[in-house]
């Protein structure tokens, strides 16, 4: 399907079927789902699209290993189904990375890891893609460096990475091309039922300006903020309650050879991962912190950041310090409250909360949830809004690739290859960075092409003027740490003169590429 401009605005008084708040990755995937069975959609972001949690994540695609010990074997079965699918539809996004797991006195028993490999491999059928898990000899150093000598056995299974921001992207995007209306910046600052449509009052930022829209069904999918939007904006107390639980990342030098990752049995039984990023640099997290209410941006503390060095230093022969953090990042995971003490213990699952009647338009609020199981929530969001739109097309998604899926033969070997030898005079490593964030539709992006100064001004990172410009024009974004950060990683490349150089280019180009009620005004 080709891209079409970012959306403008509906025209006054136009109706929509349904009206998402919140442009996560849950929003996002709900807006995908419910276009494609053929809704008139329309969200709104107050920032950008994932600026919150769902860009604060370990990057992973998984089933969830740890969630066997709490018995949550339906998650883990959904989740390593959805890993499947997540694999085959955005195999540019979506990429298998082994995962090795040191074992010694004081940990789980080894017993215990061996029954849950042994669920983990069979509860969501065997992979297409991902080999089994099976025992590791350390002490023959053939399966890892970087492990210390004193950890001789271990254990090794596969999950997946994921760039979390392009994956909303991607599925807000695929909803835009597919007639949704997607808003960032753009507040809903008010919505109230009026009996069988909701009147919903939005204010874009920073211009203050309101518009109204109405539709059909409301769905707030806020994530932190689920409770304060169904309370201070629709005007409802919700039933259910949420857990928040701070997690924070850190990104160092690579502190290991090879591209397996880790996952540590940290002292207190919680789990640490340490995963190669961005070819030069190792992420490491996350930490678990409860709070009690969502504030604004958070960011990882010097405690957070010890706990996460002591518990590489426990495992790994090189673990790093505070003044080897590159980059750093924070999140709140908005986790379903089901009574549990433990943080590490609350369910990751998730919850629809229903408010509406035959007489009455629907309001779902969107309770818990987590990256690999987006698209699914997503079906079983549109399964409880099927009662007020009879004649809902059947679920689609899960066989249906996002903008850049459809890579060919080969897999991504195999289209880096073709896309190499289609352009000779590019760079290898610039081609490899917009492959992996584009996918097959970097062709679009590159046409024309045959050296790099057709494709305009040089930002460093792997950053040219030509994807920045598509960024603007066709993925919402507006500011530099909308590019830098969530577009791309390549801020961890980029020295502070080139960043000032993109924020510069950003502030006289960005409003001519933007339509005309989008541009800042």
């Amino acid at each position: 399907m080709s891209e079409s401009p970012l959306n403008q605005a509906a025209p006054s008084g136009d109706i929509f079927d349904l009206f998402i708040i919140g442009g996560g990755v849950n929003g996002a995937g709900i807006a995908r789902d419910a276009t494609g069975r053929g809704l008139k959609v329309a969200l709104a972001e107050r920032h950008d699209l994932a600026s919150g949690t769902s860009s604060a994540s370990s990057k992973l695609v998984h089933g969830g290993l740890r969630y066997l010990e709490h018995y949550e074997f339906r998650l883990v079965r959904e989740s390593l189904a959805e890993r499947e699918r997540l694999l085959a539809i955005a195999p540019h996004l979506v990429r298998p990375l082994r995962f090795l797991m040191p074992h010694g006195p004081g940990l789980r028993p080894a017993w215990q890891i061996r029954l849950g490999l042994f669920l983990y491999d069979r509860l969501g059928g065997r992979s297409a893609q991902l080999p089994g898990s099976h025992l590791v000899d350390f002490a023959r150093r053939e399966a890892g460096t970087g492990v210390k000598r004193q950890f001789r056995k271990g254990f090794s299974y596969f999950d997946c990475r994921v760039d979390d921001a392009r994956l909303v992207i991607a599925n807000a995007r695929d909803a835009a091309d597919r007639g949704a209306l997607v808003m960032t910046r753009t507040a809903v600052v008010a919505a109230r039922r009026q009996r069988k449509n909701w009147l919903v009052t939005t204010e874009e930022q920073p211009t203050g300006a309101r518009r109204d829209f109405r539709a059909r069904a409301l769905v707030n999918a806020a994530g932190p903020w689920v409770a304060a939007v169904a309370e201070h904006v629709a005007g409802m107390a919700p039933r259910d309650h949420l857990r928040l639980v701070k997690g924070s990342h850190v990104v160092v030098p690579r502190l290991y050879e090879g591209e397996h990752a880790f996952i540590l049995q940290n002292a207190d039984r919680r789990i640490i991962f340490v995963i190669p990023y961005e070819e030069r640099f190792s992420l490491v997290g996350t930490t678990e912190i409860a709070i009690d209410r969502a504030p604004g941006p958070v960011a990882i503390s010097r405690e957070e950041t010890r706990y996460l060095a002591d518990a590489v230093g426990a495992f790994l022969d090189r673990s790093f310090t505070e003044s080897d953090v590159v980059w750093s990042y924070a999140g709140i995971r908005p986790l379903y409250d089901d009574g549990k003490s433990d943080p590490s213990a609350v369910t990751r699952d998730y919850v629809f909360e229903v408010d509406g009647s035959t007489e009455a338009a629907p309001l779902i609020s969107v309770f818990g949830g987590k990256v690999t199981t987006y698209r699914r929530l997503a079906e079983h969001a549109l399964e409880k809004l099927a009662p007020w739109f009879p004649g809902l097309k059947a679920p689609w998604t899960a066989g249906t690739a996002l903008p850049g899926g459809k890579i060919g033969e080969g897999g991504v070997p195999g289209f880096l290859a073709r896309l190499l030898a289609a352009y000779p005079g590019l760079p290898a490593d610039l081609l490899r960075h917009l492959a992996s964030r584009h996918g097959a539709t970097v062709h679009a992006l590159l046409e024309g092409a045959r050296v790099p100064s057709d494709l305009g001004a040089d930002f460093g990172g792997g950053l040219t003027e030509r994807e920045v410009a598509h960024f603007v024009r066709q993925e919402w974004a507006r500011t530099v740490d909308d590019v830098i950060w969530r577009r791309s990683k390549a801020g961890l490349a980029m020295s502070a003169e080139q960043i000032a150089a993109l924020e510069r280019w950003l502030h006289q180009h960005a409003g001519a590429l933007l339509p005309a009620t989008l541009a800042p005004r």
